[in-house]
């Protein structure tokens, strides 16, 4: 059981190893949790943060790393819906000397050649490797700042968004309580399968700029039993391993979890609050010049 906080490059072959054990590919959140899961992270360590926001863990942070010289290694690849796989490159591979990855990436900052696109594109300094990633992440940082400096007295909007979100994803009688007393249930509403089956559901929300650990999951689900068919916790920070096993258990009611990136994919794609725009990216054709 690991119990000191893994650097990056430690952490570049428990994330092959969690890939492979995932079939060669997965989500980001996937390939945390398997990482999570086969290097036996403790608490101590997965509830540490990163920054001073909080928006992330710092075993998340460091995985983005690990992820990022191993693409640039040529072992890792990902797709523009944020999967990540091991490329062909990496199939045969058990495992890699983390110096010599890291070695290899940071001479690639020192290549001095021609200003092509690929030129550039390998000169990236260390602290550039992450700015694809950190671009499509930071309207969600963005968003997660908004919603966690909500004043407490207006925090009944981050219900209310959520009975919105709930409704467009089909659910109905969607009505958010939110009573003094009632255990932190925020609302219900009805979950609608296929039109046929349908599931009572209670949620609850919770403003968090950390972590959520089962403590809250256990004290949610005490106030459902009984009353609902499932349970919902949505929060605007992140879960906890213990929180996300404690959700699961066997033999206890049922109950989902939305963190806050996942909180954050479900308003863009419904459009709540968050817009898609279209950038025009202009490239020049140099061969047509050519044969003017």
């Amino acid at each position: 059981m690991a119990k000191t906080l893994p650097t990056f490059d430690q952490l570049l072959n428990p994330l092959i190893k969690a890939l492979r054990a995932l079939g060669g590919s997965g989500s980001i959140q996937e390939i945390y949790d398997k990482v999570v899961e086969l290097e036996r992270l403790t608490e101590s360590v997965l509830s540490q943060l990163h920054g001073e926001n909080g928006d992330q863990t710092e075993v998340a942070y460091r995985l983005a790393w690990a992820r990022s010289y191993l693409k640039k290694f040529g072992l890792l690849e990902n797709s523009k819906r944020g999967v990540w796989s091991l490329t062909a490159q990496a199939k045969d591979l058990d495992k890699v000397n983390p110096k010599e990855v890291v070695r290899a990436v940071r001479a690639l900052s020192k290549k001095v050649g021609t200003k092509t696109a690929e030129h550039i594109a390998s000169s990236e300094t260390p602290d550039e490797l992450l700015q694809e990633e950190a671009q499509e992440e930071a309207w969600k940082l963005k968003l997660n700042s908004i919603l966690t400096k909500l004043e407490p007295a207006a925090f009944e909007r981050l219900a209310c968004l959520a009975q919105r979100m709930l409704r467009e994803l089909g659910f109905i009688q969607v009505e958010v309580t939110g009573r003094s007393g009632d255990g932190g249930i925020d609302g219900r509403g009805i979950a609608r399968i296929n039109g046929v089956m349908s599931f009572h559901v209670l949620f609850q929300c919770k403003r968090y700029k950390g972590s959520v650990g089962p403590g809250e999951i256990r004290d949610f689900r005490g106030a459902m039993v009984g009353r609902a068919d499932k349970g919902l916790f949505i929060t605007t920070g992140v879960f906890t391993p213990a929180a996300v096993k404690e959700a699961t258990r066997d033999g206890a009611p049922p109950i989902d979890l939305i963190d806050g990136e996942e909180f954050a994919e479900q308003l863009k794609e419904l459009g709540l609050g968050v817009r898609k725009e279209l950038i025009e990216t202009i490239k020049i054709d140099e061969k047509w010049f050519e044969g003017v």
